[in-house]
């Protein structure tokens, strides 16, 4: 009986991914991404095939402990990065709290810039500008047209 009332919080026996494995999977997407890492060759480093990694990064399958270990040695980051810059309403609203996961909570991921292939890519691109100066010079314009599109 109590599974089934966990099951509508969480996400799971609903169909729909929980919004943590998503949060996570996003994570292992974006530092992936920033590596410039194929999903086969992240696959290849851990012992998984390329469907699985693509399973993670949906958050359709869970990841777990050691596997997440494993995924922070070879995307070299602390496993902590994968909880970082997680949206309160999704951290705040686990099992052990008061209210439920609403059905529209991986919604704020579709529409995150910072989750968007063409965000990833610029980023990649800006840091591999090797000059300094023309790194600033090209952060000074993002910045200014940004202002600019705001008046």
């Amino acid at each position: 009986m109590v599974a089934n009332k966990l099951a509508p919080k969480t996400g799971y026996g609903t169909g729909r991914p929980n919004p943590i494995d998503v949060h996570v999977g996003s994570r292992v997407r974006l530092r992936r991404t920033l590596l410039g890492m194929s999903q086969e060759k992240l696959g290849d480093a851990i012992g998984l095939t390329f469907q699985q990694v693509q399973k993670y990064e949906r958050g359709a399958n869970r990841i777990g402990s050691s596997r997440l270990f494993d995924l922070s040695r070879v995307l070299d980051v602390p496993v902590s990065f994968f909880f970082d810059d997680m949206p309160a309403e999704i951290a705040d609203k686990t099992p052990g709290s008061e209210e439920g996961l609403s059905e529209t909570s991986t919604e704020s991921y579709a529409t995150d810039p910072l989750a968007k292939r063409e965000t990833l890519e610029l980023v990649r691109a800006y840091y591999q500008i090797d000059e300094p100066s023309v790194r600033k010079r090209l952060f000074d314009l993002a910045k200014a047209l940004a202002s600019a599109s705001e008046q």
